[in-house]
């Protein structure tokens, strides 16, 4: 048996054909349907990269826990677990966070790994002189830092084959081909993009040439997080920078399944296609993904399976899935290996051949803002009682963020050891106080009716509904092990 992972990030959900979306150029997703099973009721969990990949790895929520980090010391991981039960996994990606410092012990589970540099403001290519002056507003107009590094990256990606979504996805054909005859292995096909910027070839803009054949404005393809202010038509045009980017992604997924078909893989090995997390394009009057309420264009996301051990395909699933947490134990039931104690998402086999329910709901969050909770209609999203939202606690051992550890400051007068949790494997953690600031607490307390109210326009009012909403968060949070200080900081019990 044999399995492979297509992972994008910031896929979005609503611009796909398979989900309805009538305008973008994305064929492949909806031949990819055809071959799957494509699930309606997905939705994220830990937000947003990294704590999405600890999910994977661990098969649980980490978000009410601790903020962005490695995985830690005592984290069973699944692509680990495989290995050591003689599976071999492969990761070939160009998301440059699995190589900073708060993601450096992940790729070291697989047996082997792949990293194909440019993305974003990968430090990739070192040049001391500025690149040249373009005609550029919003972020890639900014100076320094990431802007000018992708400004320099771009210039070694002069052709499509030269991107770094293209040399990925060539790298996970190459390992295709060449272990095809074999047995036993795990592929993960992992890609940065559609993650803004969206940076795309003429090749694919040309698939809107409604859009395109009469632009000739500045460089605009990397959204801020924050407000829309930008004009209608400079929205519009950010919109379709995401939709070429959309195409690019669905013409390497097609590379994926016309080898699958040439080879005829479809008998022995399982493929998977997720995403992290969606993205706001102006909804909701928002660019991005982090610092507002998780809304459905966040939240809800596209996932597909093709099992072969029931051989469902071109069928729809209601059940509420969770692939973050679910892929983990679903790939270890595949290989016949059993998950540990801690894990706490399930195994999807019977979801995928016959829609059999895994859960009554699901929660979902990033460290320090709202804590979220669906039940497939409903969405309630709970914020902390007090402005300064406290009390908030990091526990960790590994005391670092994305690019950097934790700070001296932070490390010498609010650290304690806690005591362990049920899944730290009896060690103990530090106990660090968070000081960050969040505008959660201004956001408040919010409930939706999704069947009355798909756009998530106005917050219902239904004392009834929300109790019940909270109780299945009280009792996730507590499945979660969360540390006490989170039922304080949400005023629940």
């Amino acid at each position: 048996m044999k399995a492979i992972m297509v992972m994008f990030d910031s896929l979005n959900r609503h611009m796909l054909p398979p989900y309805g979306c009538d305008w973008t150029h994305a064929p492949n997703f909806a031949r990819l349907a055809e071959r799957t099973v494509t699930f309606d009721n997905s939705y994220i969990c830990s937000m947003p990269c990294m704590p999405a990949r600890r999910d994977l790895h661990t098969g649980r929520p980490n978000f009410l826990h601790r903020s962005w980090g490695p995985l830690e010391p005592f984290d069973d991981s699944v692509p680990g677990m495989l290995r050591e039960n003689g599976v071999s996994s492969h990761l070939i990606t160009d998301h440059q966070h699995y190589w900073e410092t708060g993601g450096a012990t992940y790729h070291t589970q697989y047996n082997t790994w792949e990293f194909h540099r440019g993305q974003e403001g990968d430090p990739w290519i070192g040049q001391v002189a500025d690149p040249p002056e373009v005609d550029a507003i919003g972020r890639n107009a900014a100076p320094g830092g990431a802007h000018r590094q992708d400004r320099i990256n771009r210039l070694h990606m002069r052709r499509e084959c030269d991107q770094s979504q293209s040399r990925t996805f060539d790298s996970g054909i190459e390992f295709i081909r060449r272990n095809a005859e074999d047995d036993s292995w795990f592929l993960q096909i992992e890609t940065f993009d559609p993650h803004e910027p969206f940076f795309a070839h003429r090749m694919y803009k040309d698939l809107y040439p409604e859009h395109y054949s009469d632009y000739d404005g500045p460089l605009h393809d990397w959204p801020p997080y924050s407000k829309v202010t930008e004009t209608r038509e400079q929205v519009d045009h950010m919109k379709h920078e995401y939709a070429s980017l959309l195409s690019m992604c669905d013409a390497k997924l097609g590379n994926v399944l016309d080898l699958m078909d040439e080879l005829d893989l479809w008998d022995d090995t399982m493929l998977i296609l997720w995403t992290d997390h969606g993205f706001l394009l102006g909804e909701h009057d928002c660019w991005a993904k982090c610092w507002l309420p998780f809304y459905q264009e966040i939240a809800h996301t596209p996932f597909f399976v093709w099992d072969p051990r029931s051989g469902a395909k071109g069928e729809r699933r209601d059940s509420l899935v969770q692939p973050a947490i679910d892929l983990g134990p679903t790939l270890l039931d595949y290989f016949g290996v059993e998950p540990t104690e801690s894990m706490l998402g399930k195994a999807l086999g019977d979801t995928i051949a016959n829609d059999d329910a895994v859960r009554e709901a699901a929660i979902f969050g990033q460290f320090g803002h709202q804590v979220n909770v669906t039940d497939g209609r409903h969405v309630y999203m709970r914020a902390p009682e007090r402005e300064d939202n406290r009390p908030l606690y990091d526990y960790t051992l590994m005391p670092t963020r994305m690019r950097a550890p934790f700070s001296p400051g932070e490390l010498q007068d609010n650290i304690e050891l806690a005591e362990p949790f049920s899944f730290t494997k009896g060690c103990r953690t530090m106990q660090i106080e968070n000081r960050g600031r969040s505008p959660v607490h201004q956001i408040g307390t919010q409930l939706f009716d999704l069947e009355a109210d798909p756009g998530q326009l106005t917050p219902l009012d239904d004392s009834a509904t929300e109790a019940r909403m909270c109780g299945l968060m009280t009792d996730l949070m507590r499945e979660c092990d969360a540390p006490a200080e989170q039922f304080e900081r949400l005023g629940i019990e």
